[in-house]
């Protein structure tokens, strides 16, 4: 049974038809992802108890005539920030590397209501904080397509599994770019959700004002299935929208003719030519369906990696400081006192790029700094909302790259963090913004690797967003 040729309707119509069991299929998929993880490292934890659990419950209401949910059977990988409970959690770093989370998230409680089930947990940089995984403390992944280069971060393994075939869809998270540039890199669909429109209950936290969840995988209409899953409202998260959720599938019909596309002349200024070449190709699809395509201007691209490296590791410093060796984590035995505790703890739990982003953030919001640096760096965000507001004023949706190239090989941006940090150039617009975007795959380069379109939509219009990944993938397979 090959898991990359199946897909949410597929799943549930075999099951329907009988053709083979949720607890079939689920203890094939383990069976599966456990031998050839070797390959990539894309899994950190397996869960065959709770996936052959949860399958279970779908053949019984199968067997009762009931409905056995949107996600029926299908093997779902999450990333290992987003918590499950009773299975391990370690977010990819030391620091947490026996923690056992005492509930579920919102998002993951919502896929196994579904019918989902729960393969295991997917390899990510520590704490989210990476480009290209291999910031965990378990091991990089390597990228599926190529394995001597990297998957892209800081959701690598979550993509990797999609791409590999070892997991039907998966759960991400996005702050800077960590849903898109995966996928784009791996050659899978991903999608970066409005902020709010996902309950961040149960994410562990790097920057709150720019956490997404969102999912992969290699179609269209199944992310947005997934996403129609675990999108809405949560009590349990004062940030979730109370916008309502439409019916995404509904919309996908193919016909995008007469919708606006804005191209971004920032977007185009510095592209390697290979991926400048495929996003025009993409965009030329779209114009023979239909679409009428405009160049647009977002001026205030060129701050955007100042501005998100400063809010981004304020909010970190603030949210990583719960790590002390008090609770969760693993603690120094060589502490003699409390605040040696906190240090040494922290020294040996983390790892080099967690410790650059804390003091980082530390420093930028200290006395006589906070102004100067913070302040300054959310008024610049508030002009990059604004460039996007106005540009959905011309036009419906806005496309172009996710990346200025394709994947990088293993090493070979890791001694170089300004040079990591502009790989994410493209995506982190999107997420400062608080739009919804996402990466579809289109074309592949000479060597064979993936590019991914980017997609960007107005505030809670996934709908047109999927539509016009939707229509594009319909004509270009």
């Amino acid at each position: 049974m090959n898991l990359r040729q199946l897909s949410i309707q597929g799943i549930r119509a075999d099951l329907l038809a009988k053709k083979y069991s949720a607890r079939e299929l689920a203890q094939e998929a383990i069976a599966f992802a456990q031998a050839e993880n070797s390959k990539t490292n894309a899994y950190l934890t397996f869960s065959a108890e709770r996936a052959l659990e949860a399958s279970a419950s779908v053949d019984q209401k199968i067997a009762a005539g009931e409905d056995p949910g949107a996600l029926a059977g299908v093997p779902i990988a999450v990333k290992d920030v987003i918590l499950t409970r009773g299975l391990r959690t370690t977010c990819g770093s030391g620091l947490l590397a026996s923690y056992i989370p005492p509930y579920d998230a919102t998002a993951v409680q919502r896929i196994e209501q579904a019918g989902g089930v729960i393969l295991g947990k997917t390899n990510c940089d520590e704490f989210a904080m990476g480009s290209s995984n291999e910031n965990s403390a378990f091991g990089p992944v390597r990228n599926p397509v190529a394995p001597d280069r990297v998957p892209g971060g800081s959701s690598g393994g979550s993509a990797a599994v999609v791409a590999q075939g070892t997991a039907v869809l998966s759960l991400g998270s996005d702050t800077g770019g960590s849903i898109r540039q995966p996928a784009s890199f791996c050659g899978v669909v991903g999608v970066t959700p409005t902020y709010g429109r996902v309950s961040r209950y149960g994410l562990t936290a790097f920057a709150s004002s720019l956490d997404h969840i969102g999912p992969f995988s290699r179609s269209v209409p199944d992310a947005a299935a997934l996403l129609q899953v675990i999108a809405g409202r949560d009590s349990m998260d004062a940030t979730s929208a109370f916008a309502p959720v439409p019916d995404y599938a509904s919309s996908l019909d193919g016909k995008v003719r007469g919708l606006k596309i804005g191209l971004p002349r920032e977007y185009f200024e510095n592209l390697e030519s290979e991926t400048g070449d495929l996003i025009h190709r993409a965009v030329d699809v779209l114009k023979k369906l239909g679409c009428e395509i405009r160049e647009i201007r977002l001026p205030h691209t060129p701050y955007a990696i100042a501005t998100y490296y400063i809010i981004a590791t304020a909010e970190a410093s603030s949210n990583l400081a719960r790590y002390d060796g008090v609770r969760y984590t693993m603690r120094s035995d060589a502490a003699q006192t409390l605040s040696e505790m906190y240090r040494l703890t922290r020294g040996e739990g983390f790892g080099a790029e967690c410790k650059r982003r804390i003091m980082l953030g530390t420093y930028v919001l200290s006395a006589g700094y906070y102004d100067a640096y913070y302040l300054k760096a959310q008024k610049v965000r508030t002009l990059i909302a604004r460039d996007y507001a106005e540009a959905f004023e011309q036009v419906d949706a806005i496309a172009g790259p996710v990346s200025p190239f394709p994947a990088f090989r293993l090493g070979e941006k890791v001694d170089d963090p300004v040079a990591m940090y502009l790989s994410d150039i493209f995506t982190i617009t999107g997420d400062l913004a608080g739009i919804p975007c996402m990466s579809v795959p289109c074309g592949e380069t000479a060597a064979g690797l993936p590019v991914g379109l980017q997609i960007f939509t107005r505030h809670f219009d996934e709908t047109t967003m999927f539509r016009v990944a939707d229509a594009y993938q319909r004509a270009s397979t």
